[in-house]
């Protein structure tokens, strides 16, 4: 895979950030959404890939771009498999809170997992405690390793959390651990991310949350040196037996980091859209914007943090102000 795709990603997630940080606390979640896939496919059509979606914003007759087996790029270069969320945390962006990110992932074709659009079971952490985890060890038993392995107590321990109903036993068990939790109302992306860098403050991501974000999150720490593990959660008998579809017939299969991706090389680039404990969000002022982001590489083990400063006159089809009353 060649290496000046990395900046091409920039540019990709760039665009859907800027396009989408328009909306931020309007309460109009579809469209920030839209606006965000929009600007995306537009860059995508410039970059000389073969891209082949496997992560996207859903089944053709769902989605009217990106959409599962939607090809993009402009038909030459190398063959890749796309991983896409062009706004993860619509309804952050709606309210106007922490840790909205416009995110993708290419790794060579055939090599990233073509995760079902369902609940996964997660369990996510940074470079020190790869290793040490098990998604099926009791959650004491994670934080212990953890702490362990990052020269803690448990009680210093930071477990970040989606905040739902489907969480209250998860969160009693590491309160009774005696660990500290950080609930997030969205973006488990940003959340398994953040266990690689202490300055986030953020040790191990647990919990359930959308299998295709564990896909992007799994590059990302791939890129990072950290480790993701999943099983899937179908919620009724047509998820199982789509998941039988796809040869997974034993529901007990733990998901490791060479089955999210395999292969030795993969890219990963997320912008912030708004603020977060990573990266600093989208911010306008007159006809400047300015834009953070990281993109890594895992080939290289090359992270780099990016500060653009965008001419909004230049780029009229991608930053469009929301319609006023």
């Amino acid at each position: 895979m060649e290496r000046s795709l990395t900046m091409e990603l920039v540019r990709v997630t760039e665009a859907a950030a800027l396009s989408s940080a328009r909306w931020m606390g309007r309460g109009k979640k579809e469209e920030a959404d839209d606006a965000a896939t929009s600007a995306m496919r537009t860059v995508f059509d410039t970059i000389p890939m073969q891209g082949t979606v496997v992560i996207g914003e859903g089944e053709m007759d769902e989605a009217p771009m990106l959409y599962i087996g939607e090809k993009l790029g402009t038909g030459s270069g190398p063959v890749v498999d796309v991983a896409v969320d062009p706004l993860e945390g619509t309804d952050i962006v709606a309210q106007g809170t922490w840790n909205a990110l416009a995110v993708i992932a290419i790794a060579d074709g055939n090599n990233l997992l073509h995760a079902p659009d369902m609940y996964m079971k997660k369990i996510a952490v940074g470079p020190e405690a790869v290793g040490k985890v098990d998604i099926n060890a009791s959650t004491y038993d994670n934080l212990k390793a953890v702490a362990a392995a990052k020269n803690k107590e448990i009680a210093d321990v930071v477990a970040v959390v989606l905040d739902r109903p489907r969480h209250k036993e998860l969160i009693e068990e590491i309160r009774e651990a005696g660990a500290r939790i950080k609930l997030i109302p969205d973006g488990d992306v940003a959340g398994a991310m953040n266990t690689a860098f202490d300055e986030t403050g953020v040790d191990v991501l647990f919990g359930i949350g959308g299998a295709p974000e564990g896909v992007l999150a799994a590059v990302a720490l791939k890129c990072l040196g950290g480790e993701i593990q999943g099983k899937l959660a179908p919620s009724n008998e047509a998820e199982i037996e789509r998941c039988k579809k796809m040869g997974i017939t034993n529901m007990d299969k733990v998901f490791y980091m060479d089955d999210f991706c395999a292969g030795d090389d993969a890219i990963f680039a997320a912008t912030g859209v708004t603020d977060g404990e990573l990266l600093k969000g989208v911010q306008f002022k007159g006809s400047t914007a300015t834009t953070q982001t990281i993109v890594m590489r895992a080939r290289s083990g090359t992270i780099r943090f990016i500060d653009g400063e965008h001419s909004l006159n230049k780029k009229p089809n991608l930053v469009m102000d929301p319609p006023r009353k």
